[in-house]
């Protein structure tokens, strides 16, 4: 576990990067035991229609590049294809706005990733340092509840379950996880997880400064949660 997330922040640092590309994001929290989804990285629109067909449709199509972070910005994201034609067409399409969008930047290929299912609720896990108490874990309702009502709460880590649970509780979105109007009870028990598996990975890994796992896709009770983007900030070194 540990050495997948030291050999990816040993890489990154060697090659003097901070921001870690999404999939090498994704390997760090998978290496924790927090679920994604299936996705695959292609140099080729060959390689992205097998890798679709692999995964199942729909698919999400998005840039790999340490040059371009803000992927939206690029035009380097494609969502919803649903056919071979228009995994074809976006591989295409993204790769030339990556190229128009930044003309020396490093491309790795393109990552083709399962369509993430609706939830009952899409939510953040942010952890940021704090110089004065170190790691300290947010959590929110992910979209308009973050941006506009910054109902968000947070925890210094370590954090217990107790933490954890009362964390998602205190949220005034709260109701909208425990079947609110008849709605279905969301898995609270995968996100108590995660947010401690969070925790535990910012105390493991200290290079660490930033983590952002946003939207996580939260699912009925027993059915899970899987996130869909993970952004993981080094510190830098000195």
């Amino acid at each position: 576990m540990s050495e997948t997330v030291k050999k990816i922040i040993k890489t990154a640092l060697d090659e003097n990067r901070t921001a870690l590309m999404e999939h090498e994001s994704k390997e760090i929290i998978k290496a924790y035991g927090i679920g994604t989804f299936k996705e695959f990285i292609v140099d080729s629109a060959e390689e992205a229609v097998k890798a679709a067909q692999k995964i199942g449709y729909p698919v999400v199509a998005k840039i790999v590049s340490p040059d371009i972070l803000h992927k939206t910005d690029a035009g380097g994201i494609k969502l919803n294809l649903k056919s071979d034609e228009e995994v074809k067409q976006a591989f295409e399409e993204i790769m030339k706005n990556a190229k128009e969008y930044k003309s020396d930047a490093k491309i790795i290929g393109i990552n083709i990733q399962e369509m993430a299912p609706e939830g009952i609720a899409e939510v953040i896990v942010g952890m940021t340092t704090d110089p004065q108490f170190g790691p300290a874990l947010m959590f929110g309702l992910g979209g308009i509840f973050v941006e506009i009502y910054k109902d968000v709460s947070f925890r210094v880590c370590p954090i217990t379950e107790y933490d954890a649970r009362e964390m998602i509780e205190e949220i005034k979105a709260y109701p909208i996880l425990n079947g609110f109007r008849g709605r279905p009870k969301a898995d609270v028990d995968t996100l108590v997880d995660i947010l401690l598996k969070t925790s535990k990975l910012a105390l493991d890994f200290p290079e660490i400064d930033q983590m952002d796992l946003n939207p996580i896709i939260v699912y009925e009770k027993g059915k899970g949660c899987a996130v869909v983007d993970a952004r993981i900030i080094l510190k830098a070194q000195k």
